[in-house]
């Protein structure tokens, strides 16, 4: 699958990819701030953002679409590239599964607040609430925003959401005698299948054997995805991995404190 993805900078590859239900947007202040240093590349993963959807949405699958694209970077610059590979939460198990099936193309690996676990099922308990939100008949984002706001608390999660509310055009349908193209809202992401896979998601990427590729773990001090007793496990199947943590910082580590996070990347991927 050809995902959607935006480059920033030269010099060594750097591939970025997102959490559940973001989308590349959410990383472009650190692409930035980091495009000084690399050539870095926002990703949509697939059924997010401007990527294309589909029913098949496994960690073997996601892996697969950023090797199909590292495969096409390396056609298009006559190289076999190795790239350095970050992914914060859903895109972090994307990266280790990547880094478990091909390790031949990836120098550095870099996951920002995920362990190699499994996490509980359902534990976006909004996501089937986001089902009943019927976008196609508000008129205004704001209108969709207010609906959100009733059943989701936290502003960053409810921000999160709206960025991924685009305007579609359709066609009007023939009952309606008006003819001419119609606009609504929808969802970047496959809402659908987000849903109804949101259990088997939770699980832990499959891994063959021990990766001895550098890798960086890096937590929030106030997040719980990343628990020292956590700490071993990574050691065992990554040998040759540090775990550092950025003190004030949340689940969403590169916002909270995108300097430091930063700063990190650069000094272990250069």
């Amino acid at each position: 699958m050809r995902l959607n993805y935006r480059k920033l900078g030269e010099g060594k590859p750097l591939f970025i990819l997102h959490g559940l239900l973001g989308l590349s947007d959410n990383w472009a202040a650190v692409g930035k701030m980091l495009s000084g240093n690399f050539e870095v590349y926002l990703i949509d993963l697939r059924n997010h953002g401007s990527s294309p959807h589909s029913e098949d949405w496994t960690y073997e699958s996601m892996a697969a679409d950023v090797f199909e694209l590292a495969e096409e970077i390396s056609k298009v610059k006559s190289e076999q590239p190795t790239i350095s590979l970050m992914g914060h939460s859903l895109g972090g198990k994307v990266a280790m599964q990547f880094a478990s099936m091909y390790p031949e193309m990836l120098g550095k690996l870099i996951v920002a607040d995920m362990a190699p676990k499994d996490y509980p099922g359902n534990q976006f308990g909004f996501i089937e609430k986001l089902l009943k939100i019927n976008l196609a008949a508000m008129k205004t984002r704001k209108e969709a925003e207010a609906e959100l706001k009733k059943i989701i608390t936290d502003n960053a999660t409810i921000q999160l959401l709206i960025k991924n509310i685009q305007w579609t055009t359709l066609p009007q349908p023939l009952s309606s005698g008006k003819g001419g193209n119609r606009q609504i809202l929808e969802w970047k992401f496959n809402l659908k299948v987000i849903a109804e896979n949101q259990n088997k998601i939770g699980k832990t990427f499959s891994v063959k054997n021990k990766i001895y590729i550098p890798a960086l773990f890096i937590r929030g001090e106030k997040s719980n995805y990343i628990l020292d007793s956590d700490i071993p496990e990574i050691k065992r199947i990554f040998p040759n991995s540090e775990v550092k943590t950025i003190e004030a910082a949340g689940h969403w580590v590169h916002a909270d404190r995108p300097g430091e996070f930063t700063e990190m990347i650069k000094d272990f991927a250069k």
